[in-house]
């Protein structure tokens, strides 16, 4: 009946937007009730008490229902399931009345609850924390409100807005184009497609485009992304009545970025379960050779293979990345993806954007000289007309000529002579934008095109130019002069643009790139954007922690070069992008290693660059705030950028800072170090712990099935500690990597230290301690219960004793230690294994009292683990890291 109800009012959506395309701009404004001029404050509440909030509402018990399922299907926690399932048949249902045992599935099925229950708490931890951080991040869009245009949050959107779209805006709401200029939108996330499509408001839909509402070229839908050009729409729907508002309840736009974390997890995962599948029959045929009791042995070999499942892992790593947002958070970085964390503490190399990262963002105009190298008020006239008249995103650098004009020039008298008729947006290709004005002063109804770009692009659509009044041809020798004079300023660490114009380009209408000809150019403006005092330091430090930096720029070398031998960089090997494109992804492979600067990149070369970084094997990080980053961020193996970034940088990233910050980028890589590091502990012990467990059961049953899961459960909470553990600064000096092929050799290193201690203890239990206190009878029920006693209280903590030795490359309890709550929780957990068997339900737990003397030989046997470990990681270390 829902699934109905749903159905026919997604229906009759559709048809109100094949309605709406179809009709004129007018009638949308009727029946919306709305005015191309936008609404008044009054109306817009009225609008939101009548059309809602502009959010995307879903079933929060259905989030969580899908969040406890998440935790259910766990590689470990299924293998736990069909294990404990396993051993209630083998156990209970198919045995006996009368021999049947329920204790060690109870046992079992506590485990997989707690399992299950603290991962789905931290599931609904990181559910929250993530929210909470989401909730910092301000997303805003321009909307004509009381006859002005204003920023508003996006959730202020109402039905009837008109919004104002410029180059990097994301969509708000459902909306229809009222008018549009060069416009292109991006919408993958919707049709799959990933070149943007031109939208154009004043078309007519055809009737063979009727079904094909996504691609409608006059309406644009929430979410979808504004790549170049200006417009404005109208909204008719938000929040759950938008396309994407019906779609992201069954399925989410932005996909979860697969680390190399997640990759090399799963193969963890796959590896365990099948070495469980090995050992449980190898133990079921060795263990009922030894002791002819078939049915134990196979209960004995199940559990054995619960104490091989990690079914904390899942909790350890949520827990760690919770830890890690919220510190993050704290220290100005809003964390977005949890599973960046990981990825940021593993990164090698960074890409970078020279603009507000090495700099200070603060473009100030130093010169705005004509082509005699004087200041001219006519090339600083020209440049406001191009900027200050623009609708796409206004730069630094145009936000500087309209200061520089604001305290040079009469800017209102200049806004009255000249009233715009159209422009031309910027792209990268052109690296160059045009306005189109109309003068109504001294040459009363002359359109005057007027275009600033880089030099090269430039010269080839000129072929004037004019100094003092007079226009001549722009010959090879201007050019070259020209080419000199911005070499001369490039030098001194400015920026250049040329400026140029054209009379009466065109007929009134819709101008474009192909008007940009014949342009006569008239002058330079040349900016600074000085270094921020802490660069230098900051790619020190990095360079330190081993984060090799590389520099992506539109710039060209010689302003290149000059800031970046203000922060300290290696200048020695620059390349541009006409040299990147000529290369074979081969020779890229290898500039790309030894050249850290790259000039003149196009948002496509960015992302030939860092796939060729990768294809070496590094973990790449790209710090970007502009539209020209949004391919890079797309690639890379983790993202950052600012809260002043455009909106669809803020999207695609997966951690924004309060701004852009090199030394807080250092910080949080470190940060991230430090989170991998305390899940890397977990692994470490477990798969240590495991490999000796392993050695020591193949060889000999040690314990009762009972023991095993009671022995696991107590090192398991013990571990649940590890998050809240430090890090060592030495750990956190490199980049983080681990890989599937390198934990053999580490596993076959420390491994069977912890199977030679429990062969020591089982040694000295069945040949010295039991025959002392009970007989040689090794057959007696007492002589067992006393030697399962023995070897339950010494692994356990020998376990323990893991996770205080391998947390760190130095002598453990001297050199090292824990933080206090992991020590208490630990040591606390081996002090209640070891009253266990003094405890009133030893009985039932095939535990009996040990003698006082024992807790010397077990204090003993760590002294000796521990010893032997600190040899073996001497040795270890010296051929591999740890």
């Amino acid at each position: 009946m829902l699934k109905a109800a749903s159905k026919k009012r997604s229906n009759i959506d559709i048809q109100r937007i094949q309605r709406i395309a179809r009709e004129s701009r007018s009638e949308t404004l009727a029946r919306l009730q709305a005015s191309a001029e936008g609404l008044s404050t009054n109306k817009a509440e009225e609008n939101r008490r009548e059309y809602g909030k502009n959010e995307i509402i879903t079933n929060s018990n259905s989030s969580k229902w899908r969040l406890l399922w998440e935790s259910i299907a766990t590689p470990f926690t299924l293998v736990l399931l069909v294990l404990t399932l396993l051993t209630l048949f083998t156990s209970y249902i198919l045995v006996p009345q009368g021999d049947n045992d329920l204790i060690t599935t109870i046992v079992m099925i506590v485990m997989l609850i707690i399992s299950v229950l603290v991962n789905f708490i931290q599931k609904i931890r990181i559910a929250k924390v993530t929210d909470q951080l989401l909730n910092m991040v301000s997303v805003t869009t321009n909307i004509r409100r009381d006859g002005k245009n204003v920023e508003l949050p996006t959730d202020e959107v109402v039905v009837g807005d008109v919004i104002n779209l410029s180059a990097g805006d994301m969509i708000p709401a459902d909306m229809k184009l009222l008018t549009s200029k060069d416009l292109f939108c991006s919408s993958s996330y919707l049709d799959g497609d990933p070149e943007p499509a031109e939208k154009m408001a004043n078309v007519v839909i055809k009737p063979s485009m009727a079904n094909d509402y996504l691609n409608y070229p006059n309406i644009l839908y929430e979410g979808t992304t504004i790549v170049s050009g200006s417009g404005t729409g109208i909204v008719f729907a938000i929040g759950n009545h938008t396309v994407f508002g019906k779609a992201v309840q069954a399925i989410s736009r932005k996909k979860v970025k697969t680390t190399l974390f997640d990759r090399e997890m799963k193969q963890l995962a796959k590896i365990l379960i099948i070495a469980t599948a090995i050992v449980i029959p190898l133990l079921f045929v060795i263990n009922g050779l030894t002791k002819g009791n078939w049915g134990e042995s196979l209960i004995f070999a199940l559990t054995a293979a619960v104490g091989l499942t990690p079914e904390v892992l899942p909790i350890i790593v949520n827990s760690n990345l919770t830890r890690g947002a919220r510190e993050m958070s704290q220290n100005g970085a809003v964390v977005k993806q949890m599973n960046a964390i990981q990825n940021l503490g593993s990164t090698d190399v960074f890409c970078i954007d020279k603009t507000g990262t090495l700099t200070q963002n603060q473009v100030v105009l130093e010169r705005h000289y004509d082509l005699d190298m004087q200041e001219t008020p006519q090339i600083l006239k020209f440049s406001y007309l191009n900027a200050y008249y623009q609708t796409g995103v206004k730069d630094l650098i145009d936000k500087a000529v309209i200061d520089a004009a604001g305290d040079e020039l009469d800017v209102n008298e200049i806004q009255r002579d000249y009233n715009k008729i159209d422009e031309i947006p910027f792209d990268y290709t052109r690296k160059r934008m045009s306005v189109v004005v109309v003068d109504n002063d001294e040459h009363h109804g002359q359109h005057l095109l007027v275009t600033k770009g880089a030099a090269e692009g430039m010269l080839a659509i000129s072929n004037k130019v004019e100094l003092n009044g007079k226009v001549e041809d722009l010959t090879t020798a201007w050019r070259e002069k020209i080419l000199n004079q911005i070499n001369e300023l490039n030098d001194d660490g400015l920026r250049v643009l040329l400026v140029g114009y054209k009379l009466n380009p065109a007929p009134v209408g819709e101008f474009s790139a192909k008007d940009e000809h014949d342009l006569t150019i008239i002058g330079y403006l040349a900016y600074l954007d000085p270094p921020k005092e802490t660069t230098k330091e900051a790619l020190e430090d990095l360079k330190k922690d081993y984060v090799d930096v590389k520099i992506f720029t539109g710039d060209n070398e010689a302003v290149t070069r000059a800031i970046a031998l203000q922060v300290g960089l290696n200048v020695d090997t620059v390349y541009d992008g006409t040299q990147i494109e000529a290369v074979s992804p081969e020779e890229l492979r290898e500039i790309v290693e030894k050249c850290d600067i790259f000039v003149r990149i196009t948002p496509e070369l960015r992302v030939k660059i860092i796939n060729a970084l990768k294809a070496n094997g590094h973990t790449v990080g790209y710090m970007g705030n502009g539209n020209k980053d949004a391919l890079a961020m797309k690639v890379a193996d983790v993202t950052v950028t600012s809260n002043t970034s455009v909106d669809i940088i803020k999207e695609s990233a997966d951690i924004i800072f309060e701004q852009k910050d090199l030394q807080l980028l250092e910080e949080m890589i470190l940060m991230g170090r430090k989170v991998f590091s305390n899940t890397m502990k977990y692994i470490k012990t477990f798969l240590v712990t495991n490999a000796g467990s392993v050695i020591a059961m193949v060889v000999s049953s040690l314990l009762l099935p009972l023991q095993v899961l009671i022995l696991n459960l107590l090192f398991s909470i013990s571990c649940l500690v590890i998050p809240f553990d430090s890090v060592s600064k030495n750990y956190v000096k490199k980049p983080q990597k681990w890989s599937i092929k390198r934990w053999p050799k580490f596993v076959l290193n420390f491994g069977p230290i912890l199977a030679i201690i429990d062969f020591i203890a089982m040694g000295l239990m069945f040949y010295v301690i039991c025959p002392y206190l009970v007989g040689s009878n090794y057959h007696h029920w007492v002589f067992m219960t006393l030697f399962y006693s023995g070897i339950f209280v010494e692994s356990l903590w020998t376990r323990i004793m893991v996770i205080h030795t391998l947390r760190d490359e130095r002598f453990p309890f001297f050199k090292q230690h824990a933080t206090p709550v992991v020590f208490l929780v630990t040591i606390g957990m081996a002090i209640i294994g070891t009253m266990l068997p003094s405890s009133s339900i030893a009985p039932s737990l095939g535990l009996a009292q040990l003698p006082f003397g024992y807790w010397g030989i077990v204090f003993l046997l760590e002294v000796i683990y521990i010893l032997l470990t600190t040899l073996v990681k001497h040795l270890y270390l010296k051929k591999e890291k740890f």
